[in-house]
């Protein structure tokens, strides 16, 4: 397996990781963008995320997020980027309280993060 390096960090990113899966359809660097956004919709901070250069955190990344970083976060439900398979009005919230998961309709408001993603 080959080394992989730290990418170069722009002001106040920190980095998160590394994601390869064992299939090999994903294999990127995670890098949490900073800053905090108070509770709204699931839309809205999509917008937001989108704003300042990032995406929400999928529900893997969340869960290396809450197990590395945890500290980065307010104990607190974070939106996650990931829809509900079923239920098209409802997305995947990370608790960095107690580390749990679970789903939650996209109207309700809960804090945000932003991460960017970069190919290894």
């Amino acid at each position: 397996m080959p080394a992989i390096t730290q990418p170069t960090l722009n002001e106040g990113e920190r980095y998160v990781g590394a994601i390869i899966s064992a299939d090999g359809t994903r294999a990127h660097h995670i890098i949490l963008l900073p800053g905090d956004n108070d509770d709204a919709s699931h839309a809205k901070q999509t917008a937001w995320a989108k704003s300042i250069g990032g995406e929400l955190p999928d529900r893997v990344e969340s869960a290396l997020l809450f197990a590395t970083m945890k500290d980065e976060f307010k104990a607190d439900w974070y939106w996650t980027r990931d829809q509900h398979a079923s239920l098209s009005d409802c997305a995947w919230v990370q608790d960095f309280h107690d580390g749990n998961q679970f789903c939650s309709r996209k109207v309700f408001a809960y804090r945000a993060r932003a991460v960017r993603r970069l190919p290894i």
